[in-house]
């Protein structure tokens, strides 16, 4: 088996940085970290580089091509939050070393014209369920819940099929310009996160809002997909909030806040790699709650981080359509990295929170890290984003399981 020594290169291994190390990866494993280079080894010289672990995307809705583009981007693996595969599919993406890897919880539990059917009505996005779904044969496919025992054979639907956890929909829908949404029963939620737990999946909450935040924690949630945007933490939401970890997806608060992610859109170390669809699509915002200020969200994700409270990267990149603006996949992965760090974090700290943090939650115990018998998803860039987080899109090589994908080398 061919083995590659990366040399000289300083290695931020997922926790700790190591300066002037030596990363061997043969075939899809990293073999030696600090070792000797092994005899027919082809060589790379790190120096005036840092190799990281493929960094995470704890919040997506993807298709093929999306995985494509997230790899361009040295984003290894996709947390899909809510998406529609087969188990045949699936095991097709985990074998292709041209897309990012992929976990999906499948469909999202919502009540009858919940969120996001205001958004996906026309897309007719139902009708492609069954084609999609992993189910049994003439299995009723359950998209939807209002009590009890609909959440309970809901969440049992969603682990037949593979899911790899439980996402839950607390959304009246303020923030997007459609107040008045049906919104599910404490109890029903309280049903679907017991189910998920019985079956030893995580159990996942999208919620936007202050209440919507609070209500996850009285219902024993162990993740919050969003960032509330409409006031700011107190200590009250801290301390409900403590043992859930927290997707904030600060470049979608940016957007539905109005903000466009201009200077970040035309660093040509975006633009360069993103399709014009694309690119035109980061250009924009999605702007339905313009009236708050991002400032607020900065902090309370600060204060949060402050408290103990864990923190993962995370996009909620999607689909190019224009209600979801403001956002692309693997580019906005730096996006964030770079709003983590306004907020306050230094950047080993956020980079942790798309690397380590991640894969211990969601127990990807084979990356997220760079380490002797770990999978060999690596991330080459040149300069030290430990000190200068904007040096992640400075790529030069990406490895998905020791395939070389993408090198300027």
């Amino acid at each position: 088996m061919s083995s590659t020594a990366i040399i000289n290169v300083q290695v931020f291994d997922g926790e700790n940085i190591h300066p002037d190390t030596t990363v061997v990866v043969s075939g899809p494993t990293i073999t030696s970290v600090g070792g000797i280079v092994p005899d027919g080894a082809v060589v790379i010289d790190g120096k005036g580089c840092t190799l990281l672990p493929g960094l995470i995307d704890s919040h997506v809705h993807t298709g093929v091509p999306q995985l494509g583009l997230a790899l361009r981007f040295g984003v290894t693996t996709e947390l899909e939050m809510m998406g529609h595969w087969t188990k045949g599919q699936r095991g097709e993406i985990s074998e292709r070393d041209d897309l990012a890897d992929l976990r999906s919880a499948n469909y999202g539990l919502t009540p009858p014209d919940g969120h996001p059917n205001q958004l996906t009505k026309n897309l007719d996005l139902p009708a492609a369920l069954p084609h999609h779904s992993g189910g049994s044969p003439g299995d009723p496919l359950l998209i939807h819940a209002r009590t009890t025992d609909e959440a309970i054979a809901f969440v049992r639907q969603r682990v037949k099929e593979g899911a790899d956890y439980i996402k839950i929909m607390i959304e009246e829908g303020s923030v997007f310009r459609s107040p008045g949404l049906p919104t599910l029963p404490l109890e029903t939620i309280l049903a679907a996160v017991q189910e998920a737990h019985n079956h030893n999946k995580l159990a996942i909450a999208h919620a936007l809002t202050y209440d919507a935040a609070q209500e996850a924690a009285r219902a024993g949630i162990n993740g919050l997909s969003h960032l509330f945007i409409d006031r700011g933490a107190d200590s009250s939401i801290i301390k409900n909030l403590t043992g859930i970890f927290i997707t904030p997806c600060l470049c979608l608060n940016a957007s539905i806040l109005g903000k466009k992610p201009t200077d970040f859109a035309a660093d040509p170390r975006v633009s360069a790699k993103l399709p014009p669809v694309w690119l035109t699509h980061l250009e924009g915002s999605m702007g339905t709650f313009p009236d708050r200020n991002f400032d607020v969200v900065l902090k309370s994700v600060a204060d949060l981080h402050q408290a103990g409270i864990d923190i993962l990267v995370g996009t909620d990149s999607s689909f190019p359509v224009p209600y979801l603006a403001g956002i692309a996949h693997g580019a906005s992965v730096h996006h964030e990295l770079q709003l983590l760090v306004q907020s306050g974090f230094n950047p080993i700290e956020a980079l942790r929170a798309a690397t380590s943090v991640p894969a211990r939650y969601f127990g990807l115990n084979d990356r997220g890290r760079i380490q002797e018998g770990l999978r060999a998803d690596l991330l080459l860039v040149e300069g030290d984003p430990t000190s200068d987080i904007r040096n992640t899109l400075s790529i030069r090589s990406v490895w998905r399981r020791g395939t070389l994908l993408y090198s300027t080398l």
